[in-house]
């Protein structure tokens, strides 16, 4: 029977072209009452639209008690799984922590189950914002989870379920390793469930779930409920990057190759000018080519997508500044995208978010010229504006009141802010070290925001045309999925602490095997240990071929060997000899020395004008000093000034002549030049230079190579017919065996990596005292309490009463250099600090880091390993020293030069850190840093700050 299913989206019904037998409608009517009889089936009910395959798929197997993970890509709907999460724990009576990277998504995903389930059933948990905290769903950031896993917080009894959204933050660097804390410490009744990107090696982060969590349903879908089409923008035209066809593969636009093909052999000036014989109707048609292919401007690219209602649309620039200038641009190109009704909404909706702003303040902020913008419908969005600003600018794109967005490649990471089309200045982006091209994955996530469900039919990315743009490139980063999850766990001082605390020190190092980043490393063995085994099946074969009647050729190549090293080892001896005893030849010259080079392309007469002596060393003509050995600068007998190096000198040289170099000699001057060489060439022209005598090899007296010499000659496989072949097998053998050493080797070097690292961290507290053995000692409880990329440096100064006696403002001055970080590492300018006990005591911080880096670098701890105290940073000492001392927000700007976003954020951080010193510093009798810490969280938490509810 043929049967053809209607499947409405998100349910499991059919309809049949033929009538059903008796006992296939029975069935289907079990089936349905069944279906009923779900939590899914109750909470479908609650979304006015149906549910995907996938949604239902990860719906069911979290029904049916198992973990899942969800990997799709960006605006799928992933997060109607976690929302189902919410559901069932709700219906089952447990609670659930509804966990996000950042603050801002927190907010959003408290406001959205507010909405849902009601405030008093949902509550909210940030680095600084508490609502509601004993609520059965609970919204935090991941950070607040691990910190109450390690704390064992009451709030997680009865806690059934943990959704982690954009689990793939795990990769992150500097953050990363908290995902892997919480989903390795999570108690093992609690059911995760883990909401991810499209990532390309899911099913291996599948398979670690399923190693530390239990069952784990890996659900990936490929699929954009709203299809993604890709465009290249060049003059005034939108090209299609892909032309039509069909077929898995897709063939690049043509006419995109073309004119690629066309700029890369557009003559240049002196071919235009040998072609001026060109026949007219040519250059005609090469000037109308020329003049359609040009990057447009930021006013004229918006324009252009309004008029082909492409709007709206976030342009990504990967500079904050780039996108300041980007409104201004349009403000003065005279762009408006708002009608006089939209004008007024946009008003009334900044005026009210923004009452709480004192006048004063908002000069200082931008606010008149970023409202105008606003009021055009354009807006810029990076992480050096106001938080308050930026959630404004958020909410008016969400309601389609702003339409054209500048923003940084931080968005792509952050809320849900779709538009109808992303747009990409260029291929390139600055990764903190230098220009490189965004990767597949980075393409991705950026054109991912583009295309809003429920509202776009199809969503596009438009990539502008650059000079020297490959369109081949951008179709290969269009094309390619390949974004795969790499952990980046290291454990941290603090987190050793808690883990002995906890676990004790046995215990904790099994936890920490357990680790993604672990597992990786081993799975990566697996490939080197089936080289390992197909090498030693090799070594078996050639042993076999290697084998002689009249002895042990094994021992008679080993001989061999040691002979042929033995050679090469004195002739090594003997070059390195020459070469030292032509350094000190070369070191004796002094300018108007005439020598006689013996090698290299300059050899021949030459007259020394500077020595090039090493560092350190006097005599240098012009003071110029060379680390490798002299270099010395010489007038050839052909008029060359070349500065020589130690190859030139294979042997040694002596000075043949002197002669007067003259005072008024310009090396730069091809007439001073010929004049000195000419008068070289008289001086010392007929001068043969003396001829060195090779002399004795070393080899000739070496006793041991006489001793391996005799002893090959009297092994029995020397007398062998075959020794040659014998001899060629031998070397394939050990060459094998070489490189079969270096494989054990790194297998080696990557197991139990992880816990290595644990061993050094924990030898290095036990050193400090703050271990003994598996008990924490006082320290180590404190150090337990401090969290952050400088944890030990701030407990070896709570422990050293660095900031005993400073007053609020120091100490916010003070702990600002635990967590403050320039975003240009090499800047040379000295920072300005706070004078009297705050510099002392910053003195005394770097002091003590000095001690700690010295300690690390005794217990093999590096920072390159993401592990260890990176220097104290003092650029935002004076800015939190003077907010602090309640100076204004004008003040303080113009004298640190910082955007407003950045201010806010540094000081939240710093407030973060303080809020952790009050807990954790000594309860001494005279102690007054936790009384302090507190008054400088106070003191920190105004204004600005304070009325800033995203961190």
């Amino acid at each position: 029977m043929i049967v053809l299913l209607s499947v409405r989206p998100g349910t499991l019904e059919s309809t049949m072209t033929e009538d059903l037998s008796p006992a296939e409608r029975y069935a289907a009517a079990r089936r349905r009452a069944a279906e009923q009889a779900t939590a899914l089936a109750s909470f479908r009910e609650m979304y006015d639209f149906g549910l995907d395959p996938f949604q239902i798929e990860a719906c069911q197997a979290l029904e049916a008690g198992k973990g899942v993970l969800v990997a799709a890509p960006t605006g799928s709907g992933k997060t109607i799984v976690g929302e189902f999460a919410v559901h069932l724990a709700l219906q089952q009576g447990k609670k659930c922590f509804y966990t996000t990277p950042i603050k801002a998504l927190s907010n959003q995903k408290y406001a959205d189950l507010c909405r849902r389930y009601g405030s008093d059933k949902v509550g909210l948990l940030t680095g600084d914002n508490s609502v509601n905290s004993g609520a059965p769903v609970v919204v935090m950031t991941t950070e607040v989870l691990r910190n109450m896993l390690y704390a064992g917080s009451q709030t997680l009894l009865g806690l059934g379920y943990v959704v982690m959204d954009e689990v793939h933050y795990l990769s992150d660097r500097f953050r990363g390793a908290v995902w892997e804390e919480v989903i390795i410490h999570l108690p093992e009744s609690v059911t995760l469930v883990s909401l991810s990107a499209t990532v390309s090696n899911a099913e291996e982060f599948g398979d670690w779930l399923d190693t530390v969590r239990g069952h784990t349903e890996v659900i990936v879908s490929e699929h954009r409920p709203v299809p993604l089409f890709q465009h290249v923008l060049a003059g005034r035209r939108i090209y299609d990057l892909f032309e039509e066809g069909e077929g898995r593969k897709k063939a690049v636009n043509p006419d995109l190759t073309r004119m690629a093909r066309m700029e890369a052999t557009r003559p240049s000036w002196g071919d235009r000018r040998r072609g001026r014989n060109m026949r007219e109707a040519d250059r005609e048609r090469e000037r109308r080519q020329r003049t359609r292919v040009w990057t447009p401007g930021r006013p004229e690219v918006i324009e252009r997508l309004d008029a082909q209602g492409l709007l709206p649309a976030i342009t990504f620039i990967f500079s904050r500044a780039a996108c300041e200038a980007a409104v201004q641009q349009c403000l003065y190109a005279g762009l408006r995208l708002n009608d006089d009704r939209a004008r007024e909404e946009v008003r009334a909706l900044v005026e009210e978010r923004t009452a709480a702003i004192p006048t004063e303040d908002l000069h200082v902020l931008g606010y008149y010229e970023w409202l105008e913008g606003l009021e055009r419908g354009i807006a810029a969005h990076h992480a050096g504006m106001l938080p308050t600003f930026k959630e404004v600018v958020e909410e008016l794109f969400v309601r389609g009141l702003v339409k054209a967005v500048f923003a940084t490649e931080t968005l792509a990471l952050g809320i849900n802010m779709p538009a109808r089309s992303v747009v990409l200045e260029k291929l390139v982006k600055w990764n903190g070290e230098q220009h490189a091209d965004i990767t597949p994955g980075e393409y991705t996530q950026l054109t991912g925001r583009a295309g809003r469900r429920g509202i776009d039919v199809e969503g596009h990315a438009v990539v502008l045309w650059q000079r020297g743009m490959n369109p081949e490139h951008l179709a290969g980063l269009a094309g390619t999925r390949t974004y795969p999850l790499r952990s980046s766990f290291r454990p941290s001082y603090n987190m050793a602490v808690n883990l002995v605390e906890q676990f004790g020190r046995h215990r904790s190092r099994e936890l920490l095997e357990t680790s993604f980043a672990q597992f990786q490393a081993d799975r990566s063995v697996v490939g080197i240990s089936r080289q390992v085994q197909r090498n030693e099946e090799g070594l078996e074969g050639y042993q076999a071929s290697m084998t002689c009647h009249l002895g042990d050729f094994e021992e008679y190549a080993k001989l061999r060997r040691d002979l042929k090293d033995r050679e090469t080892e004195l002739a090594r001896q003997g070059v390195a000899q020459r070469r030292a005893e032509a350094a000190v030849a070369l070191e004796k010259l002094r300018p108007g020395d005439i020598i006689h080079v013996p090698a290299g392309k300059y050899a021949g007469l030459a007259l020394v004008l500077d020595p090039g002596l090493p560092a350190g060393r006097a005599g240098g003509h012009h003071g110029v000093e060379y680390h490798d050995g002299p270099r010395p600068l010489v007038l050839t007998a052909e008029r060359q000034v070349k500065r020589l190096a130690s190859i030139d000198f294979p042997m040694p040289v002596e000075a043949l002549e002197r002669m007067k170099i003259p005072k008024s000699f310009n090396a730069r001057s091809p007439q001073s030049r010929r004049d000195l060489a000419s008068a070289l060439r008289t001086k010392a022209g007929h001068i043969e230079p003396e001829r060195h005598r090779k002399r004795r090899s070393q080899a000739a007296d070496d006793r041991e190579i006489d001793r391996l010499r005799k002893a090959i000659r009297a092994h029995p496989c020397h007398g062998c017919d075959d020794r040659e072949d014998h001899a060629r097998w031998a070397e394939r053998y050990h060459r094998l065996r070489r490189d079969t050493k270096q494989l054990e080797r790194r297998i080696e070097g990557r197991t139990n990596t992880i816990a290595r690292t644990f061993d050094r961290i924990v030898a290095l507290l036990t050193e400090l005292d703050y271990l003994r053995g598996d008990e924490v000692t006082a320290h180590g409880k404190r150090l337990a309490r401090l969290y952050g990329e400088l944890d030990l440096l701030a407990s070896e100064c709570l422990r050293e009463g660095v900031w005993e006696q400073l007053n609020p403002a120091e100490l916010a001055a003070c702990v600002s250099a635990l967590v403050y970080e320039a975003r240009v590492s090499d800047d040379a300018a000295v920072p300005k600090v706070p004078s009297g006990g705050a510099k002392a005591a910053l003195g005394e911080m770097v002091r003590i880091w000095g001690r700690l880096d010295a300690l690390e670098e005794d217990f093999r701890i590096t920072q390159t390993e993401g592990v260890g105290q990176r220097e104290p940073d003092l650029g935002f000492a004076w800015a939190a020293y003077m907010w602090a001392s309640g100076k204004g927000l004008d003040e303080v700007l113009r004298e640190v030069e910082m955007p407003a976003g950045d201010f806010v954020r540094w000081c939240k951080q710093v407030i973060d850190v303080l809020g952790q010193i009050a807990a954790a510093a000594p309860a001494m009798e005279g102690s007054t840093v936790a009384k302090n810490a507190r008054k400088a969280v106070d003191a920190l938490l105004r204004g600005v700050v304070a009325y800033s509810s995203v961190g």
